[in-house]
């Protein structure tokens, strides 16, 4: 991948958000916008070129009773097993639909980033991501996204890393 051609002279708004927060917590990191979805797992590899396993992909989660957002950052491969989220956190959790996400995140489904969402997210952060040596996160849109390493996903979020896996 040519990293010039995936850097546009300005990023969308959302993307710029993302970027200006990953250079704030010292992240080196450019995001990248590419010319196809980045929206699944699936469509984010394939458009950077890596394996599903090394995409972190983005869910939000609503817990029940303090209506916060619960963000698991899980590997691409992995589904999320909830019960083992809600024992994490100690309350249970339901689905966020498109609005409660974008309320509490500011991003839309498919374009979350682990950074710089309007209301801090609890986060937890699938053990299996760290066994990789680099991951891909998406950066705001569901066309941009930026690399990272398993340690910076950690250092970024502030994350407790856990088994959250099916």
């Amino acid at each position: 991948m040519n990293d010039d051609a995936s850097i546009p002279a300005a990023l969308p708004p959302a993307a710029q958000r993302v970027q200006d927060a990953l250079a704030a917590l010292g992240h080196a990191g450019r995001v990248r916008v590419m010319p196809a979805s980045t929206r699944t797992s699936a469509e984010a590899a394939a458009a950077v070129g890596c394996t599903v396993a090394e995409i972190a992909k983005s869910i939000i989660f609503r817990a029940k009773q303090s209506q916060r957002a619960v963000l698991v950052m899980a590997s691409g491969i992995n589904r999320v097993d909830e019960k083992k989220v809600a024992a994490l956190i100690g309350e249970g959790i339901g689905k966020a639909d498109a609005e409660f996400v974008r309320a509490r995140t500011g991003f839309v489904i498919g374009g979350v980033p682990p950074v710089a969402h309007d209301t801090p997210s609890t986060v937890l952060i699938d053990e299996d991501l760290l066994k990789l040596s680099g991951l891909w996160a998406a950066a705001g849109t569901p066309h941009a996204v930026f690399p990272l390493t398993p340690a910076e996903l950690v250092a970024l979020t502030k994350g407790k890393v856990a088994d959250v896996k099916q």
